[in-house]
């Protein structure tokens, strides 16, 4: 396992705008607010009314993009993404989005958010009949299926989108139409906004705070939209008895930003009862509560309102030390992790301190974060985890595939107690977590926690490491 896999990835970040003057700017500016969701790769694809034009690359979104790439782009439609991959090759530029084709029905950009079931078997599928792929990513399967001869003129999008299984946010960009689907389950969140006369899609609200736009509402599960010169249409493709919403939580607990709404829910407020519920169901005689930045951070302030122990800021991130910073195979895993993070020795020094964070994967680099606070003199650390254990792994679009690299899925808490070096460890209960969706607009049967029990909403008949990943990236199990 890399450094780099220590904590669970998501799968990409999506952002759209039809019809606005300065829409490549606007786009950009999107992808910023969304670099949290993927950070290996971006890219920008936008039409004139006549064609597409793109630029993308591996790297940041900042890295990506200059001012005259920018400018060479200019148009009045475009969609972006940014990623990181679940399935296909991570330095394989070919498979960053959008994919741009051009086939015997025109020219299509396409932007995916989530993971494909089964799109090996179809790849195969398609490859035995002679179609040729030119990436490793699942995406490339719906442009296949888009290009399967038809007896209709255009693209029959409904009846492609009835083919995919899994978790998918799309956003398509044809020379003069934009469309937003999400799967069924609704998995990933999409939502639309409005700039003046532009409608927005994005993977997340912030990125229209970002740039002015207003939040009209979420794509519903099962729902494609039509964005174009007449403004927006709206269909379900498939049965209403096929949609079952099943919300990813984890969107809620760990992925989205905090000054999101996702699914209805503020995010900075719904960790924030997380935190609440937590000290409720763990507490502990401390003398200091502090977070593990960024994730813990919300977490962290309502288990402290809860308990009435102080809240103070017991580590500093390092910002400037990003995941392309590479130790050579020698160093150990630790030492990223104390180049990223510096514990405030004069905050925990002597004392009881609670750390709250977002969840424990793999574990290791929590058992880093625990080493800093031992060695800047904290007297006793105890662990506490804003969400149940991982001991499932995730096939909708998350990171964590291989259940022997789930640390929970192998060991009991008090095991994983003593390999943190914690005093003491409490994870919040799956009933705990739901309770906390009590007040938001999705209620709590609408949410997917099959990571923490197993509980798979869509099949995963015959999917296995095999099926899901061409070209895994090297890792290696947790050992204790």
């Amino acid at each position: 396992m890399s450094p780099a896999l220590a904590k669970a990835r998501e799968y990409c970040g999506l952002f759209g705008i039809f019809d606005c003057d300065d829409a490549v700017e606007k786009v950009f500016c999107g992808l910023y607010s969304l670099q949290h969701r993927g950070e290996e790769s971006a890219g920008i694809a936008s039409s004139d009314g006549k064609s597409i034009i793109h630029h993308k690359n591996l790297g940041l979104v900042n890295d990506v993009f200059s001012p005259e790439s920018l400018r060479r782009i200019k148009n009045p439609h475009a969609i972006g993404h940014v990623r990181y991959s679940t399935f296909g090759s991570s330095d394989n530029i070919d498979n960053v989005q959008p994919l741009v084709v051009l086939y015997s029905k025109g020219e299509v950009a396409i932007a995916h958010n989530g993971q494909l079931l089964g799109a090996s078997k179809q790849r195969n599928d398609y490859e035995q009949h002679g179609s040729i792929f030119h990436t490793t990513s699942d995406t490339e399967v719906i442009v296949h299926l888009m290009a399967k001869p038809s007896h209709v003129e255009k693209p029959n999008l409904s009846h492609v989108l009835n083919h995919l299984k899994g978790a998918f946010a799309l956003i398509f960009l044809t020379k003069d139409e934009m469309v937003g689907v999400r799967d069924r389950n609704g998995f990933r969140p999409l939502s639309i906004g409005r700039l003046n006369n532009s409608y927005v899609l994005s993977s997340e609200t912030c990125a229209f705070d970002q740039i002015g736009a207003e939040f009209v509402r979420d794509v519903e599960p099962g729902e494609v939209v039509y964005i174009n010169k007449d403004g927006l249409k709206s269909e379900i493709y498939c049965s209403p008895r096929r949609i079952r919403p099943a919300y990813c939580i984890f969107e809620l607990i760990y992925f989205a930003r905090p000054d999101s709404n996702v699914f209805g829910e503020n995010v900075h407020l719904f960790r924030k009862q997380l935190g609440r519920r937590l000290a409720k169901e763990f507490p502990v005689d401390a003398d200091v509560v502090i977070a593990v930045p960024e994730g813990g951070n919300s977490a962290a302030m309502g288990f402290s309102e809860a308990s009435g122990i102080p809240l103070d800021r017991g580590f500093i991130r390092n910002h400037y030390v990003g995941r392309t910073f590479i130790l050579p195979e020698q160093e150990s895993r630790e030492k990223k992790v104390e180049l990223k993070l510096n514990a405030i020795a004069e905050v925990v020094r002597g004392k009881r301190v609670i750390v709250v964070d977002d969840s424990i994967v793999r574990g290791t680099t929590s058992k880093s974060r625990l080493k800093l606070l031992r060695k800047a003199g904290a007297k006793e650390v105890h662990m506490r985890i804003s969400c149940p254990p991982h001991r499932f792994p995730c096939y909708y679009g998350i990171d964590f595939q291989i259940k022997d690299e789930l640390i929970a899925a192998k060991h009991t808490l008090d095991e994983i107690k003593d390999f943190l070096h914690a005093d003491s460890l409490g994870y919040l209960s799956t009933e705990g977590m739901l309770s906390c969706t009590a007040s938001s607009a999705s209620p709590r049967n609408h949410y997917c926690n099959a990571c923490f029990t197993g509980d798979y909403p869509a099949s995963i008949e015959n999917v296995g490491k095999k099926t899901l990943i061409k070209e895994p990236i090297n890792r290696k199990a947790v050992t204790i």
